[in-house]
């Protein structure tokens, strides 16, 4: 099972606090600024030639009668006819400059799969090779990325990549800047060293992708990284982007095999469960009023189908989650909700298709919150399976239709989620569509509607449309991006419910609007508002606030020196305010940062200043029985943050910033450090420590986060893991044992161990208080 994410009533962020504007007036200059500002060239920008259509790049793969064997070593007779690519380019430190190292990639397909082979020339002591666990991210070692865009539409694609140890990494874009790394799927790949770099070797099947088999061009690009010099590579890039907008092209496929196109995948788990008595903490004794403590046989079955080569449906009976990982630990400091990111397998699959309104753009920059980018989101997959406190629901069975069909994606879910009366959840199914539409090369029009309340035994309905323009064929190699939203729900509320005690007869709808010019060099801005009525309740969807307007936005410029310790060089101005629809002020937020500068060793350097300003038309009760008084609050805290490069067995990040907080002040100390003396064995800590010191009863105290990992990596296949996570503000020390082995992709058994310990009287002696141990295993079978 996944348990429960220990949620109290503070909030932690990643990064500085969040910032605040000073009226709508102010932020509107800025972005007119930022926007006719970023249409032009960066300017003192190190930048080489650029080609005159990079997007021009082709070519033609040979078809092989034999199977190469992927074993990384890359002399397997077959790769002798492959179609070979030796022309990638500098992308950092300087756009379209030589690199500083060789990349040969050879290509080939069978009627199963696509094959990619490369030697990649690096100095043996500049090999950044940390990584050995599958699973684990890649993104800061020397590695290479293949980008599939098999429907050549330049919205979306998969990536593939590999490190020096054949640690596999992949992904689903979700759009053309950002995609989902918890996306799984089934692949092959190994990786040798010989004395001038190393080489690795690709299998990707053509079952494990959606396309359309009547064409015989996809979208192809591939990218390399080289940590020790902060540089990275590419075949095709522009404005220092590689995304699927910008791939070349990959012609001569033809006759493409995708089976029957059936995966059924059963598993079976073992589990053990214990909840234990907590008004006597110093006795294990289960509660004598619900079974909290039994032992389970918990099979389970998934069925994915390709209806068609380009729409894929799955299947899913008695869903086991028993194996997903836990939720990092967060504390809320806020007056709203906070926002976990989903993890589970099933929910991931084909997840893009499901986006809606690019909510969840940063075009707010660091001043919005996760929680407030995905404010009024219409459809967010954790509502499923998941109590109002993040207690597991089983789910019966459910469904999904999701895929392409021409210009046109789809996406169909429904779930049939059984009742659990401990998480005062009733028994009931829950469906949502969604559909877009391509419109010329890189826009969409869609909708979306969703029924159901996974919460309440009550009708709920919501319906939708979006608009998303998009162009990254401006000059200089610009690119802008717009879109517009508008949603409406409809809910049978019970009797003597009031939807919005302050607003009884609000409306149920919300809006919104952005555009951004986004850019990796020079200058990039951004703009979006958005108004959430009071009475908006989209069961299935996410909201942080309703019954308010908000506005957002993003002046930045990134200048990158052409020589010098310094690869780049970043200044920002964001800012966010919200106000009720009333017209009264909630909160502003605005963020300056005067630098962040990395070297070009990729170590950092980041300096922010943060202004905000908070009304309370009642008490903030902050934690339990402190209050702090109705009023208007403007205070500012200013940072330092300091990075270290993930090259070295010793990296990470450690940041203090100090100031002012409401009518107190607030000291935060945060970061995270790694140590990684061999690609074996790997430990580290996280932290946020907040020394609050607020002049009103109770109001010093301290909030503490602490995690700390443990891996041992026995081989790329088998590793055991070990996380740690407490707070002080729930007194719950979570314990997180996973012991993993993957013989092959498509192939797992996990042994897992959930363990909470709770110190209820506050005297540093911690009791258990829940505990699960799970053995699952998974086979999938395709054809």
């Amino acid at each position: 099972m996944m348990l429960a994410p220990t949620v109290a009533s503070f909030g932690y962020r990643s990064r500085f606090p969040e910032p605040a504007i000073r009226n709508r007036m102010r932020l509107a200059s800025a972005v007119v600024v930022a926007l006719a500002a970023a249409t032009l060239p960066g300017a003192g920008a190190a930048q080489g030639v650029a080609p005159r259509d990079p997007g021009q790049k082709t070519v033609q793969i040979a078809h092989t009668a034999v199977r190469p064997v992927i074993d990384g070593a890359l002399d397997d007779a077959a790769w002798a006819n492959a179609a070979r690519i030796d022309d990638l380019h500098q992308v950092n430190p300087v756009e379209y400059a030589p690199p500083s190292e060789r990349t040969e990639i050879y290509l080939l397909y069978d009627d199963d799969a696509l094959y990619v082979g490369a030697r990649i020339y690096t100095p043996p002591g500049e090999i950044t090779a940390n990584v050995m666990r599958q699973g684990a991210s890649i993104t800061q070692e020397d590695s290479l990325f293949v980008t599939l865009d098999p429907f050549n539409t330049q919205r979306g694609g998969y990536f593939f990549g590999l490190n020096a140890h054949g640690v596999r990494f992949d992904g689903l874009y979700r759009n053309v800047s950002e995609y989902y790394s918890d996306w799984d799927s089934i692949w092959f790949a190994g990786a040798q060293r010989f004395e001038g770099g190393w080489t690795a070797e690709y299998e990707i099947p053509f079952k494990s992708l959606s396309f359309d088999p009547a064409s015989d061009t996809w979208g192809l690009n591939f990218s390399r990284s080289l940590e020790t010099r902060n540089e990275d590579m590419a075949w095709v890039s522009r404005n220092r982007r590689w995304d699927p907008s910008t791939a070349g092209r990959m012609t001569g496929l033809s006759g493409l095999n995708q089976g029957i196109g059936l995966d059924i995948v059963p598993s079976a788990s073992l589990v053990n469960r214990r909840t234990l008595n907590t008004d006597d903490p110093a006795t294990v004794v289960v509660e004598p009023d619900l079974d909290l403590s039994d032992d389970d046989f918990e099979p389970s079955l998934d069925l994915f189908y390709k209806l068609t080569p380009q729409l894929n449906a799955s299947l899913t009976f008695n869903t086991d989650f028993s194996a997903t990982e836990v939720d990092d630990r967060q504390v809320n400091l806020t007056r709203f909700g906070l926002f976990f990111p989903e993890k589970r397998d099933f929910f991931l699959r084909d997840s893009d298709i499901f986006e809606f309104g690019r909510i969840g753009a940063s075009d707010g920059g660091g001043a919005l919150s996760n929680a407030e980018r995905q404010n009024a989101r219409p459809f967010f997959s954790r509502r499923i399976g998941l109590g109002a406190f993040g207690e597991p629901v089983d789910l019966d069975y459910g469904g999904k239709v999701s895929g392409r069909a021409g210009r046109f994606e789809l996406g169909a879910l429904s779930i049939r989620q059984h009742d659990n009366p401990r998480a005062a959840v009733d028994e009931t199914t829950l469906s949502v569509v969604r559909a877009k539409a391509g419109i010329g090369s890189e826009s969409t029009v869609g909708m979306v509607f969703t029924d159901g309340d996974p919460l309440n035994p009550r009708d709920n309905s919501l319906a939708g449309f979006d608009v998303l323009y998009r162009n990254s064929r401006l000059p200089g190699g610009r690119t802008i991006e717009a879109g517009a939203w508008y949603q409406a729900t409809d809910t049978e509320w019970l009797a003597g419910e009031a939807p919005n005690p302050a607003r009884p007869d609000g409306d149920d709808t919300a809006a919104g609007l952005g555009f951004s010019i986004p850019s990796n060099n020079g200058f990039r801005g951004a703009f979006s508002t958005r108004r959430v009525e009071a009475n908006f309740y989209p069961a299935l969807g996410f909201t942080s606030r309703t019954d308010v307007r908000d506005y957002a936005g993003q002046l930045a410029y990134t200048h990158r020196p052409a020589a010098g310790r310094w690869q780049s060089l970043f200044f920002n101005l964001d800012g966010q305010r919200i106000e009720g629809l009333d017209g009264r002020l909630q909160s502003q937020r605005i963020g300056l940062t005067p630098l962040q500068a990395h070297t070009r060793q990729n170590d950092m350097l980041y300096l922010r200043s943060n202004f905000e300003k908070e009304m309370l038309d009642a008490p903030f009760e902050i934690r339990p029985g402190v209050l702090i008084p109705a009023g208007e609050y403007s205070f500012a805290d200013h940072g330092i943050e300091l990075g270290f490069s993930a090259h070295r067995r010793f990296s990470g990040r450690i940041a203090r910033t100090d100031g002012a907080f409401y009518n107190g002040g607030r000291v935060r100390t945060f970061g995270n450090l790694t140590w990684a003396p061999s690609p074996r064995f790997r430990t580290g800590v996280g932290f946020n420590i907040q020394e609050i010191d607020l002049p009103i009863p109770g109001g010093k105290f301290s909030t503490r986060i602490v995690n700390t990992t443990f891996d041992v990596v026995f081989s790329s296949k088998l590793s055991w893991t070990n996380l740690i996570q407490y707070d002080n503000v729930s007194e719950v020390m979570g314990l997180n044992l996973r012991l993993n082995w993957i013989p092959e992709a498509g192939r797992e058994l996990f042994f897992v161990v959930n363990h909470n310990l709770q110190d209820f009287d506050e005297d540093n002696r911690f009791h258990t208080f829940a505990s699960d141990v799970v053995a699952k295993a998974s086979y999938t079978f395709r054809f």
